[in-house]
């Protein structure tokens, strides 16, 4: 029995991993955990991984106030209780032992959390006004948070993002706020400045014309300091990506885009370009300065729109370069500007995906504790270096190897694809429409296996939006009632104006 059992489970295995979609694959990794035991496992509130207690307390006592009617003391409880890591919920080792979803306890937390939030937001209350149920919503939700899909460099590897925002996109977990650095910049600018309606034609690789590499003479490498021609990259991002500034993409997407840039000179900072922090920037031309690694593209100035629409130079005398070589990951600005305290991160730079590892399993073994020695290795002799860098250019250089180094690049929630040596081979080749797909399908089959986890870690940030977007059309309707209502009708008005 033992035996045959074996087989099945081996058997399955495969099939899961052939899935043709999603769904398929839900359903084969249910069967498994099924058979794997992991089903009892989900079923049993008792765990040392969270606070179980905790989160039983808190969801007999959500149940008990909602079915009571009671909002005033339901929303209470809901202002002081709910946080996104309540009782170590967001652990990650919670989701290792199933291969869909985690302990049914949690799930039921969050499911129960959200249809408060729910009934608070829809029902009509005579002891709980709109005005004190919108400051409710807008106070807690920012103490809550809200996830960010964050998109790393990585040139042409960068494709794999698309597959990894179609697996969000077709569960209808993609994120408001998308960052992108480099590649990645590429990839969250076609997104944030599309509407919804326009989104899922990116993801058919016969759609994209994503040409962008084009080799110079040796001449215009020594003259330009690059080795790789601008211009079929601007074309590129022209195709690609909708036309305006960071303002005019969010009020036309309501989606969050941000782009990361470094300096090209001393005495400036990373910067993060957003609606907020450069409205009138052109997203076009960040992502081109984001894109502008050194040695292959050359510094960039970016380009904004003046008081009256036309378009002038941002910040004339500074040029701009990579993102990702400073801060490929703008966790703390996104946390202060969005207030953003989930990341949904896909890494494909390929100095970074090989010291990758999932936070989920528990034994990490030899490997992992070898990339973990060669990094801290790394960093300290960079800190050597750069004590007995004698030359500027030198120092420079040490800087910028640091910076890599000492940044984070994982999220709460990290996807990232296989390479290979051929993939690395063309980082900076064009791609063919097949290639894309491949890396598209590659980016699907990757994030499906996070999905479940995403879903529950991001339901009650999803439900404050939806319900803080929800009060807000209901106030402007009421807003547009009251102001058709106090218009005196079109015969009384003529008497008003005879006299």
């Amino acid at each position: 029995m033992a035996g045959s059992s074996s087989k099945l489970i081996a058997g399955r295995i495969r099939d899961l991993e052939n899935a043709a979609d999603y769904p398929s694959w839900r359903e084969m990794a249910l069967e498994l955990d099924q058979l794997e035991g992991a089903d009892a496992w989900k079923l049993d509130e008792v765990g040392d991984d969270y606070d179980y207690m905790l989160i039983r307390e808190r969801l007999d006592q959500m149940r008990q106030l909602r079915s009571r009617g009671d909002v005033r003391r339901l929303v209470h409880e809901l202002a002081e209780g709910l946080h996104g890591n309540l009782g170590n919920t967001a652990n990650p080792v919670l989701y290792a032992y199933a291969r869909v979803g985690t302990k049914k306890l949690v799930q039921d937390y969050v499911d129960e959390a959200a249809n408060c939030l729910r009934y608070v937001c829809d029902g009509r209350f005579e002891d709980f006004g709109d005005a004190e149920k919108r400051q409710f919503f807008e106070r807690t939700g920012a103490s809550f948070g809200r996830s960010a899909l964050l998109l790393s460099g990585g040139a042409t590897l960068g494709m794999f993002h698309l597959g990894v925002i179609k697996a969000l996109w077709d569960s209808g977990l993609l994120p408001r706020v998308i960052s992108g650095s480099s590649a990645g910049a590429i990839i969250a600018s076609m997104v944030a400045t599309r509407s919804d309606d326009e989104v899922p034609e990116l993801f058919d690789a016969q759609n994209l014309n994503l040409q962008s590499f084009e080799g110079i003479s040796l001449r215009q490498v020594f003259s330009q300091g690059a080795l790789m021609e601008p211009a079929p990259l601007e074309e590129c991002l022209t195709r690609n990506i909708r036309a305006g500034s960071f303002l005019e993409a969010f009020e036309r997407t309501g989606r969050m885009l941000g782009v990361t840039v470094s300096p090209a000179e001393t005495n400036q900072q990373p910067r993060l370009l957003n609606y907020l922090t450069a409205p009138n920037v052109i997203v076009r031309s960040a992502v081109l300065a984001s894109c502008a690694v050194p040695g292959v593209y050359p510094s960039v100035m970016l380009e904004a729109l003046d008081y009256s629409g036309a378009t002038v130079p941002y910040m004339r005398s500074k040029r701009w370069i990579d993102g990702s070589i400073a801060n490929d990951l703008p966790m703390l600005r996104l946390a202060r500007l969005h207030n953003v305290n989930h990341y949904i991160v896909s890494q494909t730079n390929p100095h970074v995906v090989p010291f990758m590892r999932d936070p989920t399993l528990r034994a990490h073994g030899f490997f992992s504790v070898a990339r973990e020695l060669a990094l801290l290795s790394s960093r300290g002799a960079l800190k050597v270096a750069r004590q007995y860098s004698s030359s500027f250019a030198g120092g420079r250089i040490v800087d910028a190897l640091n910076d890599m180094l000492q940044q984070r690049y994982s999220g709460d929630v990290s996807i990232f694809p296989h390479h290979s040596p051929a993939k690395l081979m063309r980082m900076f080749s064009n791609l063919s429409a097949e290639e894309i797909q491949r890396y598209i399908w590659e980016g699907e089959r990757a994030t499906w296996p996070k999905l479940e986890r995403i879903r529950v870690q991001t339901r009650i940030s999803r439900t404050f939006d939806d319900c803080l977007a929800a009060l807000k059309d209901q106030g402007q309707q009421r807003d547009a009632q009251l102001r058709e209502d106090a218009v005196p009708p079109r015969r009384l008005r003529r008497r008003l104006d005879r006299r």
